[in-house]
């Protein structure tokens, strides 16, 4: 039995809410990137770009973005055995360098793919800030990390599933 979180609507209201925040906090967009964590935290980050672009009127083009694949900087790698997670691409086009960083995820649970997307993001250069955006905190982290944007707070020890429309055809969250 699953336990709907967020569904269609408030998926959107909780992009909009993150959105506006950040947008708020970083008025001046120069020397500003988005960059998503593979797999669904790059559909929440270019949905996420795309609302700040509106909000500050400007084309999404004019806000670097970037992509990460944390696979060979996981501490569990050793756990996979032969069964080993499929490496996606890491795209960073731009300097990160001096850039404030809006790092984004789909869900923030123990606090280690934050920590493995922040040693991808040095290995690219020293960025001035990075700032941590998520949909859903689930809260029972295992690392000193958390996020500076959240959509909602469900502290939950069930796994959480997030259902883009880009993959899955519509936009849920839910607790397995």
């Amino acid at each position: 039995m699953e336990e709907i979180i967020l569904d269609s609507q408030s998926f959107k209201k909780a992009i909009e809410k993150v959105s506006k925040e950040i947008f708020e906090k970083n008025k001046n967009l120069s020397g500003f990137a988005v960059v998503g964590i593979h797999n669904k935290g790059v559909y929440i980050a270019k949905r996420i770009l795309s609302e700040i672009a509106a909000l500050a009127k400007i084309q999404e083009s004019q806000i670097p973005f970037g992509t990460l694949d944390i696979t060979l900087y996981r501490d569990d790698l050793d756990e996979f055995g032969s069964d080993m997670p499929v490496i996606k691409d890491t795209v960073i086009p731009f300097d990160i360098s001096q850039k404030n960083i809006i790092l984004v995820d789909d869900v923030l649970y123990t606090g280690r793919t934050v920590r493995a997307a922040l040693d991808v993001l040095m290995d690219f250069g020293r960025p001035k800030s990075i700032q941590l955006a998520v949909l859903v905190d689930r809260g029972y982290r295992e690392l000193p990390i958390e996020a500076d944007y959240v959509g909602i707070k469900h502290v939950t020890k069930g796994k959480v599933k997030v259902q883009c429309k880009e993959t899955e055809g519509e936009d849920k969250v839910f607790i397995l």
